[in-house]
């Protein structure tokens, strides 16, 4: 069972404790000043002041009790100030796996390659009846050196999600193709939207990542009917963005995205 002596903290009567201390530090110093100024006095003025028998006593137990409450309140605000520190760091492991487990339910409900196939099949046959242009973004994220290989990569890598799909248009669609791979289907968009939805999902990415840059990422757009003139095509394209069909592919219409300078 733990001692609640020095763990039980009231919000509100943390100003009346500050008051507290201050009212004990300035009485200890005056204290101090009197008592100086007494002992300097005769030296100073020649003219000894005589303190004996019960005020003296008096004087002196009064002085011990004073620099005991204040050795005893100052003790008390540093246990205080540990436990605070304690539970702040329990609090903000908390909050860090709160946000991986957040991150990892996240990539778990994104829709895989088979959805984006279907999608995919189903977006280009309205575009090629409706004459519109049709837009793919694949998207890879590299996790920095110092996350590789650690839990904080799903971590980092739902915060990307995140700021993707707040980027995003309305109709937009996200998936998931592989770890740190993300396809995105632009329905209606030519080449010229896609870049510019492209620079927004940077501009998200780089907020992600944040300060300490915990991943890089690039972003290839594919076009209907600027680089391909069939859903075959487009998927081949996708395909060979794919880690495992990275060598030998072909290199369609490129945008290298991390990092950027402004």
């Amino acid at each position: 069972m733990r001692i609640q002596a020095f763990d039980h903290i009231d919000p509100a009567d943390l100003e009346r404790r500050q008051w507290h201390l201050w009212a004990l530090a300035l009485t200890v110093i005056v204290i101090l000043v009197i008592g100086m100024g007494l002992l300097m006095y005769p030296a100073v003025f020649a003219n000894p002041v005589v303190l004996s028998g019960a005020t003296l006593r008096q004087i002196f137990f009064g002085f011990c009790t004073l620099s005991t409450l204040l050795l005893g309140y100052l003790v008390d605000r540093q246990i205080v100030i540990s436990n605070l520190r304690k539970r702040l760091e329990e609090e903000q492991k908390r909050v860090m796996d709160i946000r991986h487990e957040a991150s990892v339910d996240l990539l778990g409900t994104l829709p895989g390659l088979d959805h984006f196939r279907d999608r995919l099949a189903m977006e280009f046959r309205r575009a090629s009846h409706t004459r519109q242009p049709l837009s793919l973004l694949a998207i890879n994220l590299k996790p920095s050196r110092q996350l590789a290989d650690t839990a904080e990569v799903q971590t980092a890598f739902g915060d990307a999600v995140k700021a993707l799909t707040r980027k995003l248009r309305g109709g937009d669609s996200i998936y998931l193709f592989a770890p740190g791979v993300f396809g995105v289907v632009l329905p209606g968009a030519d080449l010229y939207n896609a870049y510019q939805v492209v620079d927004r999902l940077a501009d998200g990415l780089q907020d992600a990542s944040g300060a300490c840059t915990r991943f890089a990422f690039d972003v290839q757009v594919f076009n209907y009917p600027e680089h391909a003139a069939t859903a075959r095509e487009l998927e081949e394209a996708i395909n060979a963005f794919l880690p495992s069909r990275r060598a030998g592919s072909p290199q369609i219409e490129t945008m290298t995205a991390s990092p950027r300078t402004p």
